[in-house]
Order: C-alpha cells, then sequence, then structure tokens
C-alpha cells in the first residue's frame, strides 16, 4: 500500500471516530432522540469547505454520507426513516 493510501485510509478513520464521538455527545443523537440530518452533522463536524463553483456544500456532503452508511453497516447508527434523520443504535 503507498504511503497517499496509508495517510487515506488513517483521514478516513479519524473522520469516522469524530462523526461518531460528535453523535455520542448530542443529544439529538441519543437512541431515543430524534436523530439528525446529515448536513447538520457534516456542518457540525467541520466538514463544510463553503461553496466554490459547481462543488456547493451539498456536493461536499457525500463523503460524509459514505461515513454514516459505514457506522451504519456496523450497526453503531441508524437512520430513523427513509430520507430521515440519524441517531445510535440503542
Amino acid at each position: 500500500m503507498s504511503t497517499f493510501e496509508d495517510r487515506g485510509n488513517e483521514i478516513r478513520a479519524l473522520s469516522k471516530a469524530l462523526v461518531l464521538d460528535f453523535m455520542q455527545s448530542n443529544p439529538l443523537c441519543q437512541p431515543t432522540a430524534e436523530g439528525m440530518k446529515l448536513a447538520a452533522i457534516f456542518r457540525a463536524c467541520g466538514f463544510d469547505w463553503g461553496d466554490y463553483p459547481k462543488t456547493t456544500s451539498s456536493n461536499q456532503q457525500y463523503w460524509v454520507s459514505a461515513i454514516v452508511q459505514e457506522l451504519a453497516s456496523e450497526g453503531k447508527i441508524i437512520r430513523v426513516s427513509e430520507s430521515g434523520p440519524w441517531r445510535l443504535t440503542e
């Protein structure tokens, strides 16, 4: 594996840990709470670089979308409804 792949894997692991830590500390993300929309999680974790031509803030959320999907596949978080907010599992 190249140094770049190693660094990328480290960034992904740190980013995933950041999102999970944020959700664990936020009352809205607790197992019995209403949950939070992806956009709010994305911004609260500092992943929004602002709007650029052809790379708006909304487009930048796809990476965080992959993070929450990964956390969901690990059974750590769930989506409250089909297009709804995310919260920790019970």
